[in-house]
């Protein structure tokens, strides 16, 4: 007799409108596919078993629940896939309750509950590790851990958790101590040449869209860290420069002075960037999308499920504990770093977007619908906050495909494909509605309804983030911006040059929040290295190596990574 097949169909529940509550993370998974079967747990002891397959079409994430006695309570494991792309898990009920683990036409079993005397499961539960392999390294065990933060997070979470007043301290001492305090001008160079041959490198985007005359001499910025194919390190603005040992991924350098004059500018002629923003430096670095593809890992803490303290009083349920109707990820489990069978194959990883506390609107349209627009993310399929129209999504699909949009409830018809998901807040840059032209988004000058944090003061200039993509005909880039200071109008026209027809802001205010790290292979050696030096202090040390943020411990927070598609090994 085949294993039952339940789908677990909710039909409120779906991802991209936000009606009706789960009581749970596991009630919010739409696709969901359960077996079930009896088998024996130990010797003589008969009890049932049900493993849920979270969304098969990532293939990644399962639920094994394991019942015996009836007085006893289940024992839920995590449990991940090694290979989703290649190895199909089953509970087999016609087996006696064993796990079939199928690639290629070869099929092998595990029963890693049976008591010998401590069962594999249990073992890899006490191993305390992120991921405990099981199954002879062919599926792991998430492990709840701690994820590391630095002194500033663990301090304003202190503050933003345990103060009263607590988010009025953060927010002062962010305006009057952490403004302009990455700022980065860099040094002209006369006469210098983007590249060592004077021309663009193969596969890289198109140069940025500049007034006549606003090219000036190259810049060496002092603070890159990427190992960049350009003379003495010089770089003119606007202008694409490889990075070395890393085909298709690309760096380029603006200062906010070069977009002056351009038709980036003009689109709306009262923008001009302040003195400061002027002479600061900002670093893009571009992904060719026909070679790499994207995915995103939550933090262990961040973002947090509950509600947002900026959701109104009107829109907020009091007898919910979050939006979606929970708090928590459990049974599941965050790790906040990169499964280890899929390491090989990144080479970039960058961080996320905003944490919950500031992930939902206090103003405007946003803040009276779906109770308080939170923003919505997904991993792996599995949909940990309900992607919320009008919001900002960076997404991937499960064949690849990198997206970037302004979500509709139209856009749930993907959620079948979807394997990751970020939103975060409103665009920065989108298609003009009647002209398809791209523009700076409709709230980038609007500070309170566009949730852009900063103050209503227009204090909105700080180190900040963002990601946009650029198509040229039929090569695709995936850009990540790092402006050193800027406001969002500053960030919306600069990628306008580049030629973005829709950006979306990250995070900001600090390293940590906008932190880049690509990954090049020296024979057997992984080579850290970070977009700006100073990200290093990220990372942790273990003798004469390095331990890379994201990769090789768990972290608080949440990340994108970028890595080799199929074919490009």
């Amino acid at each position: 007799m085949r294993p039952r097949l339940v789908w677990l169909l909710l039909g409120a529940a779906t991802v991209g409108v936000a009606v009706g509550v789960a009581s749970s993370m596991p009630d919010l998974q739409r696709f969901a596919q359960t077996e079930t079967a009896s088998l024996e747990l130990e010797a003589g002891t008969r009890g049932d078993a049900s493993l849920v397959n979270l969304h098969p079409g990532a293939n990644s994430w399962f639920l094994l629940t394991l019942r015996g006695a009836a007085d006893a309570p289940a024992a839920v494991y995590h449990l991940e896939n090694a290979r989703p792309a290649t190895q199909v898990v089953h509970l087999d009920a016609a087996g006696g309750g064993t796990l079939l683990l199928s690639e290629r036409a070869q099929t092998s079993t595990c029963v890693p509950w049976m008591q010998q005397p401590l069962s594999e499961l249990e073992r890899a539960r006490r191993s305390g590790l992120p991921f405990a392999p099981l199954c002879d390294g062919r599926l792991f065990l998430r492990n709840s851990v701690r994820g590391r933060r630095t002194t500033l997070e663990a301090t304003t979470e202190f503050l933003r958790d345990h103060v009263w007043g607590g988010e009025r301290i953060v927010g002062f001492v962010r305006r009057e101590f952490f403004k302009d305090a990455f700022i980065e001008r860099g040094q002209p160079v006369a006469g210098a040449t983007p590249a060592a041959n004077g021309t663009a490198p193969s596969g890289a985007p198109s140069p940025a869209a500049l007034a006549p005359g606003r090219k000036d001499d190259a810049i060496t910025p002092a603070s890159l860290g990427l190992d960049v194919d350009a003379a003495g390190g010089a770089m003119v603005p606007g202008e694409w420069t490889a990075v070395r040992g890393l085909d298709g991924i690309f760096v380029s350098l603006m200062q906010g002075s070069a977009v002056i004059g351009s038709a980036a500018a003009s689109i709306a002629p009262s923008w001009r960037p302040d003195t400061v923003e002027a002479r600061a430096l900002f670093y893009l670095v571009a992904f060719d999308l026909s070679r790499y593809q994207l995915g995103f890992v939550l933090g262990t803490d961040h973002p947090r499920l509950g509600w947002s303290p900026r959701t109104r009083d009107e829109v907020r349920d009091p007898a919910l504990p979050g939006p979606d109707g929970f708090d928590t990820a459990a049974p599941l489990v965050r790790t906040g770093m990169m499964v280890p069978s899929a390491e090989a194959a990144v080479v970039a990883t960058f961080t996320g977007g905003f944490k919950r506390e500031h992930s939902a609107f206090r103003y405007g349209a946003l803040a009276q619908r779906n109770r308080g627009s939170h923003y919505g993310f997904v991993e792996q399929g599995v949909v940990f906050s309900r992607l919320i129209p009008g919001l900002a999504t960076l997404y991937a699909l499960d064949d690849g495909t990198v997206g970037m949009k302004t979500w509709t409830g139209e856009d749930d018809a993907l959620s079948a494909r979807l394997g990751s998901a970020r939103q975060n807040g409103v665009p920065l840059v989108e298609p003009d509605a009647l002209t398809g032209v791209p523009m700076p988004g409709a709230l980038v000058e609007r500070w309170g309804l566009g949730n852009w944090s900063g103050s209503a003061d227009e204090q909105l200039r700080t180190l900040r983030a963002g990601a946009c993509l650029l198509q040229n005909g039929r090569h695709r880039h995936l850009v990540y911006g790092y402006f050193s200071t800027a406001r969002p109008s500053t960030m919306a026209r600069v990628f306008l040059a580049y030629g973005c027809r829709y950006a979306m802001h990250l995070d900001m205010n600090a390293l940590e929040h906008t932190y880049l790290a690509l990954y090049p292979r020296r024979g057997e050696r992984i080579v850290v290295q970070h977009l700006v030096r100073d990200m290093s202090q990220l990372d942790k040390a273990s003798g004469d190596s390095l331990l890379p943020r994201f990769l090789a411990f768990p972290d608080d927070r949440d990340f994108f990574y970028v890595a080799r598609r199929p074919g490009n090994q």
